[in-house]
């Protein structure tokens, strides 16, 4: 395992919560977050963002550096964490010190922006969101999730995923939630497009399945 790697998607994780979402819902009342070309920002009042490893808010801009708590101090916003909205909140409080790896952080944003772009190449007429509980970038369509991770403790690395509200059967299904395939696999955007697409086709066809028996 990369620890590092974990370590640093882990912060992302709590600057997207505790930075960036919470203090949005405070203000605002909703989640939703958006994929940046170098980062991830909000959706709604206030503007907040990661670009790189910068932090910009009303109060001004500041390195990632310190603690949560300060970090949010210095962009003029409260942390807020996000366990009264949904269950998987981040394990990080505000006191805690940010602990980032600026290349593995490089990564993970890059592996987003090619998500979000995947996904408007797929579906144009679909606004791509960033959903801070599991820190994907996805969207729904004809009940079919798809999107892209940066990973977690199932599938550590980045991964795009497609995943039917109702479970399919057959050899391209390879999770218990649908199907997924690392990144470092597929590649390029219009590669990852491609798996999306080729999951839509999957899903119309293949027969749901059979839950009592798997």
């Amino acid at each position: 395992m990369d620890l590092t790697r974990t370590r640093t998607r882990t912060t992302l994780h709590a600057v997207a919560e505790l930075l960036l979402a919470g203090p949005q819902y405070a203000a605002s009342g909703t989640i939703r977050l958006r994929v940046l070309p170098a980062g991830i920002g909000t959706v709604a009042a206030p503007d907040l963002r990661l670009e790189g490893t910068e932090l910009t808010g009303p109060g001004g801009r500041h390195p990632l550096t310190g603690t949560y708590a300060e970090a949010a101090a210095a962009i003029g916003v409260e942390p807020r964490s996000l366990g009264d909205v949904y269950r998987d909140s981040v394990a990080v409080r505000a006191g805690d010190a940010i602990d980032v790896d600026t290349d593995r952080l490089a990564a993970l944003l890059d592996a987003l922006a090619r998500g979000a772009a995947a996904l408007r190449a797929f579906a144009p007429p679909q606004e791509p969101v960033l959903w801070p509980e599991h820190l994907d970038v996805g969207i729904s369509l004809d009940e079919v999730n798809y999107g892209v991770s940066p990973g977690d403790a199932s599938l550590p690395e980045p991964y795009a995923y497609v995943g039917p509200w109702t479970a399919r059967q057959g050899r391209f299904w390879n999770q218990p939630f649908g199907a997924a395939r690392p990144l470092a696999a597929l590649g390029d955007v219009d590669a990852i497009a491609d798996f999306f697409g080729e999951g839509a086709g999957r899903a119309a066809v293949d027969p749901p399945r059979d839950v009592a028996s798997s």
